[in-house]
């Protein structure tokens, strides 16, 4: 399994500075109107707002619970809502809800075929000369991000890389054993097996390889 901190995958922090949650979690005054009309809570309009300022950081939808406590009390203090207000879901119903109304305000879509399909195209040609996991991984990420879709989980793109770097590997060395001959074969498997010709793969090989007409 490949490190998601070796890949680009968007994920918070360890340590987020005070100017990081100025600069990328500051709601303004238009996103909070539009979450406060739309939420019933003080709750639940924490809730959208991280979830809100989450994606439009990362591209993708962290679990509420993910969202580190140091932007959490941040966003809170920044709108004002009363001390102790924790980001809180009465059901998985209004986090949907709130998910589709952060993709309909971004503008971005949710279509996890299509952005599977462009992960899976982008690495599979991209493993014929690379063979690095968080390579794969990193390019399929700026495809789907292209695409204005949103991101799969990272053990999606993680088991992918893995399932297509091994499909190809095995395509070229499927074509770079067909193309080779039995004498050449023989060899190799001499090579790899440390014998010097006496288990017979060279005489094997000697005996249908075709007879020299030089000389």
């Amino acid at each position: 399994m490949t490190s998601v901190e070796r890949t680009a995958y968007p994920q918070f922090k360890r340590l987020i500075t005070a100017h990081e949650l100025h600069l990328f979690f500051s709601p303004t005054r238009d996103e909070l109107e539009w979450a406060a009309d739309r939420t019933d809570s003080d709750e639940h309009l924490l809730a959208l707002l991280l979830t809100l300022k989450s994606y439009q950081r990362m591209g993708c939808f962290p679990k509420v619970e993910d969202i580190p406590e140091a932007v959490a009390e941040f966003v809170r203090r920044a709108v004002e809502l009363p001390e102790g207000t924790l980001p809180v879901y009465r059901s998985a119903k209004t986090m949907k809800n709130h998910r589709w109304l952060v993709r309909q305000r971004v503008g971005v879509a949710y279509d996890q075929v299509r952005a599977l399909r462009i992960a899976e195209e982008s690495i599979r040609r991209e493993a014929a000369s690379k063979n690095r996991p968080a390579d794969l991984i990193n390019i399929a990420l700026k495809k789907v991000v292209e695409a204005g879709l949103e991101l799969p989980a990272f053990s999606t793109f993680d088991a992918m890389a893995s399932t297509l770097r091994k499909e190809v590997n095995a395509e070229i060395c499927g074509g770079i054993h067909d193309r080779m001959s039995a004498f050449e074969r023989a060899g190799l498997l001499c090579g790899c097996c440390g014998c010097c010709g006496c288990c017979g793969c060279w005489r094997s090989a000697r005996a249908t390889a075709r007879p020299c007409t030089t000389g």
